[in-house]
């Protein structure tokens, strides 16, 4: 019988409960331009967020945060064609609270600037690229709009349901783990 009181006992349950429980964190919530903000790039860094879009790899579920003075500045996300010409007449997407936030929810290119005039020809304007998609596939947000009618989806969007692919192998590895924690946990009770 097993001693119950022995740490070598506790040790290997401590161990079989974080096996059994382990967790990966599926999204993650970018702030745009790290410790730049949202903002005129600087004579210094001009490329401050096409450097920072290279940087990051984006998935499904994470998310990307404006911080901005929003008496100063706003975000808009914009087509392609709109974010080359630095068009910002007929956006996607219109945010101007100061910490404007935006869920990624598809695979795809998107395309944000500033909304205020003169910024998006001084650099400020961020592509990024989710699902290694070309960047001729547009994306405009929680779904794929048409180029012809735009509409004005939610900051939030909708929440992303996990790949398929993605949920046999978590929980087979919750499997896996649970069936090598209880045998270790066996092996340890017969030694005792």
């Amino acid at each position: 019988m097993a001693n119950l009181r022995s740490p070598r006992f506790h040790f290997w349950c401590a161990f079989q409960f974080l096996v059994l429980f382990q967790t990966k964190v599926l999204c993650y919530q970018y702030k745009v331009g790290d410790l730049d903000a949202w903002g005129v790039p600087t004579s210094a860094n001009p490329l401050v967020y096409a450097k920072w879009s290279k940087y990051n790899a984006f998935k499904l579920g994470d998310s990307l945060l404006f911080l901005y003075p929003p008496s100063q500045d706003s975000v808009i996300q914009v087509t392609k064609q709109s974010f080359d010409s630095c068009n910002t007449t007929d956006p996607i997407l219109y945010m101007n609270n100061g910490n404007s936030l935006f869920n990624i929810t598809t695979n795809g290119n998107f395309y944000f600037t500033s909304g205020e005039s003169g910024h998006c020809q001084k650099k400020q304007k961020l592509h990024i690229n989710v699902g290694n998609v070309s960047a001729d596939s547009p994306s405009y947000g929680p779904g794929v709009l048409p180029e012809t009618a735009p509409s004005y989806p939610t900051v939030f969007g909708s929440i992303p349901q996990p790949p398929s692919s993605s949920t046999p192998s978590l929980s087979f590895s919750v499997i896996i783990g649970a069936i090598i924690g209880s045998a270790i946990c066996a092996i340890i009770n017969g030694l005792m």
